[in-house]
């Protein structure tokens, strides 16, 4: 299996050249051409991304695809995964739901499918010690894990209902510097950043390791606290010429999911053995502990919820107004879940199902 990281910093020529390639793509011919040889697979080694780690530690991904190659790619945060989809450099990725309504908008529906969910919750502004309510927030300087992010995005909307303003340059009454996940770590231990809008595990690795407070726990922010942080997102070309390896992948999916409620005392070990392997470093016990008491996994994406997305990118200036009607293709996952009987899942009239 090939795991190559691809950096998090994105430039303007590379993400027009990357919906260049996405819009080109979309001409090529789009009929079902049967299982693909090798499917490339992105995803962050991330708690939030346990689906797909628990897939590769376990082998259940590569079981279910059978004779198609898998072959994965680490990212640290979303615009970077999207900018490889939209490239053709992956056909797929966990990711989370604002890049992915991002690069539909853009590219007027033909870039990507979201097909499955994966998890909700698991995100949460943290802050230094001194600071107690959002009114201590002026003047300080937060991160995010890139501009764009879905992080980036709920910090951005949360602090605009709080009465701040803010820009996407790092301007404004809080400052927004969007940061590696690693680098936000070091930065906040040095006391050089005074919080961070994060998911897990970071939020639990600078709350254990670096003795930061939970300011804004994203799930207070949602109704019943549901909200999507991670979704399986399809390259549109790769999901037309290959609906079988695909609905394969999304087996292998749906099985990862089930280990990790079936396997409740051992998922721990499982996700971070996998994030030993793509970081070189395990997460202390108590780090892992916590983050998997914030995060649940499943294979509904929440599409309700995601008109809301639209209106907190676009309320947040990381993105264009468009619709997401179509964004959404359902069909593959819920005929797996028929056979496996499982409840059917909406696309909330965004899509197939």
């Amino acid at each position: 299996m090939k795991i190559r990281r691809i950096a998090a910093t994105i430039t303007t020529l590379g993400v027009v050249a990357a919906m260049m390639a996405g819009c080109a793509s979309s001409t090529a011919e789009a009929t079902d051409q049967g299982p693909a040889e090798e499917l490339r697979l992105g995803y962050f080694a991330n708690v939030t991304h346990a689906p797909a780690l628990v897939g590769l530690q376990e082998g259940l991904l590569q079981d279910a695809l059978g004779d198609t190659k898998l072959s994965t790619e680490v990212f640290n945060a979303g615009p970077a995964a999207i900018e490889a989809l939209s490239a053709g450099a992956i056909d797929a990725t966990y990711i989370g739901p604002n890049p992915s309504i991002n690069t539909f908008i853009q590219s007027r529906g033909e870039s990507a499918r979201i097909v499955a969910g994966a998890a909700t919750g698991g995100a949460a502004l943290v802050v230094r010690d001194g600071i107690t309510s959002a009114q201590d927030l002026e003047g300080k300087t937060l991160a995010t894990p890139q501009l764009g992010n879905t992080q980036d995005v709920a910090l951005r909307g949360w602090l605009k209902a709080q009465g701040f303003q803010t820009d996407t340059s790092g301007g404004g009454d809080v400052t927004i510097t969007p940061t590696e996940n690693a680098q936000t770590f070091q930065l906040f231990k040095d006391g050089q950043l005074d919080g961070a809008w994060l998911p897990e595990p970071w939020v639990s690795r600078l709350v254990v390791d670096a003795g930061a407070k939970v300011l804004v726990d994203e799930a207070n922010e949602w109704p019943d606290g549901e909200f999507p942080t991670t979704v399986l997102l399809v390259r549109k070309e790769f999901l037309d010429q290959h609906p079988e390896t695909v609905s394969k992948l999304l087996a292998g999916h749906e099985a990862s999911v089930k280990w990790i409620a079936d396997n409740a005392g051992t998922a721990a070990s499982v996700i971070n053995a996998q994030i030993a392997a793509d970081t070189g470093k395990p997460l202390a016990d108590a780090v892992i502990a916590r983050a998997l008491e914030h995060v649940t996994y499943s294979v509904d994406p929440h599409a309700d919820t995601f008109s809301t997305l639209v209106e907190n990118g676009v309320a947040a200036g990381t993105q264009k107004e468009g619709s997401i009607e179509g964004l959404f293709d359902l069909r593959l996952l819920n005929a797996q879940l028929a056979t496996s009987g499982g409840t059917k899942i909406s696309a909330a009239g965004l899509g197939e199902e």
